[in-house]
């Protein structure tokens, strides 16, 4: 057992954890009441005390995590997609709104798909009001949400790094930061001897391909653990009652007028009186089932991880010139990625020219890569909006509520968007984090274009 760090809203606190299970591993008093524990089940909470009991008796009387139910006929609210956003939302559905009636619908297993699949980077370093304002309300989710969830995310707020290589983009992380500063979100401009006392393992040779110039600090970012994150939601969102269904495939819908009144799955007929859909790259497959066409496109997005190794990198960098972003694992390996793969698909998987490009951007920035093996390669279906922002909201279609148009950027969102999604159903009106987030922006000209790219998905 060792310590781990743990975030919360008056700073980081050390709790042992149980590495092999991931569980915080303290007595954690919440500061709210507890919900009851739902029918046939019961829901200990995680302490020191309860990994010594069962510790004596071999492990062999865990309680299991969460219920398997059958559907009900119906729900107040079902959501489909349990990964991060789908399980964010039910929780924060229960615990905040008293929604009582609630059922996550996965047609996998809960957090096989983009949850599952990122690099678990969290950041929330925009510049554009829009963007700034919601992310930063996630990275504060973050920095409680193990506390909230009485089950360790390991988050670790290590710093991202963003790296200048032209007197251009210096100029552009300036701005950047200042606007950063200005929505009182923490940025710090470093120049190139700072880079180099934080990051010596990078090429400062005269000769490099990408020279630095410094960088973009944001110390309050870091990474988490995606399937903590999918396991600790799903926990505490079957603690308020919420039920988990997997292996349920959405394969239709039931309308009455302009609602949804059934949901048509691989597990039976399931009515509702409200939907949203958190479903990542295969938003665009469940919409058009409805006739609807929605402004985004699905992309392949690959990662890879190397062999573990002793610790190296004790920070996130990324570079946008090659378009490469590096971070070490807690088990040693380092975790990295680039750009899409540049083809519509929803494959998870991508080609060889692509990480041919990433490790070749990689080996650049860092020449000791090239002494590494990659041990796997993986990939996620990204639902690329056409401003490069998401879309949290209502849709022409009355009980449907839409939560897409990721790119990038889901998995650092996850509690953000569980929150102001959850709002959104809840209240049937957008929340003001996400109000200009909305699908209607494609139609009234208002787009939230942070790198300015135009209306191409594939660039941002």
């Amino acid at each position: 057992m060792v310590p781990s760090l743990t975030g919360s809203g008056s700073g980081l606190h050390v709790a042992p954890v149980n590495t092999a299970a991931g569980m915080v591993c303290r007595r954690v008093f919440a500061r709210r009441a507890r919900a009851p524990i739902p029918a046939g089940g019961c829901m200990a909470e995680y302490s020191v005390f309860s990994l010594v009991r069962h510790a004596l008796s071999g492990h062999r009387s865990w309680n299991r995590a969460w219920r398997d139910p059958e559907p009900r006929r119906h729900y107040d609210v079902i959501i489909v997609g349990g990964g991060g956003h789908g399980m964010a939302t039910a929780y924060y559905l229960a615990s905040l709104h008293g929604v009582r009636s609630i059922a996550v619908l996965e047609k996998g297993w809960l957090g096989g798909g983009n949850t599952g699949r990122n690099t678990t980077i969290v950041r929330s370093n925009y510049m554009l009001d829009e963007n700034a304002h919601f992310y930063e309300k996630s990275l504060q989710l973050w920095e409680g949400l193990s506390r909230d969830l009485n089950f360790n995310v390991m988050f670790s707020q290590r710093g991202v790094l963003n790296l200048g290589h032209s007197d251009g983009q210096m100029d552009s992380f300036a701005r950047r930061g200042n606007a950063m500063r200005l929505n009182g979100i923490d940025a710090e401009l470093l120049d190139r001897d700072q880079v180099r006392r934080m990051v010596p393992y990078l090429d400062f040779s005269q000769n490099a391909r990408f020279p630095i110039r410094g960088g973009l600090l944001q110390p309050r970012g870091g990474t988490a653990r995606h399937d903590a994150v999918a396991w600790g939601l799903a926990r505490a969102a079957d603690r308020h009652g919420v039920d988990i269904i997997q292996n349920c495939e959405v394969t239709g819908f039931e309308m009455s007028g302009n609602r949804i009144r059934a949901v048509e799955t691989s597990r039976g007929t399931i009515g509702c009186d409200r939907i949203g859909f958190a479903v990542a790259g295969h938003t665009g497959h469940l919409a058009a089932k409805l006739g609807l066409r929605l402004p985004i496109e699905t992309h392949v997005l690959q990662a890879c991880v190397s062999e573990p190794v002793k610790p190296m990198i004790d920070s996130v960098v990324t570079f946008g010139v090659g378009h490469f972003y590096v971070s070490q694992s807690d088990k040693g390996g380092l975790v990295f990625g680039g750009d899409l793969d540049m083809y519509n698909s929803y494959a998870q998987r991508g080609n060889m020219p692509l990480i041919e490009h990433v490790i070749s951007a990689g080996v650049s920035m860092i020449p000791s890569l090239s002494r590494l093996r990659v041990l796997r390669t993986w990939g996620g279906v990204m639902d690329m909006s056409m401003d490069g922002s998401p879309i949290i909201g209502l849709s022409p279609i009355d009980n449907l509520y839409l939560n897409c148009g990721w790119c990038y950027g889901g998995f650092k969102a996850t509690p953000g968007s569980g929150w102001v999604f959850a709002h959104t159903i809840a209240t049937g009106a957008p929340h003001p984090l996400n109000s200009r987030l909305s699908l209607d922006r494609f139609s009234r000209g208002r787009m939230v274009d942070e790198p300015g790219a135009g209306p191409f998905p594939n660039r941002h």
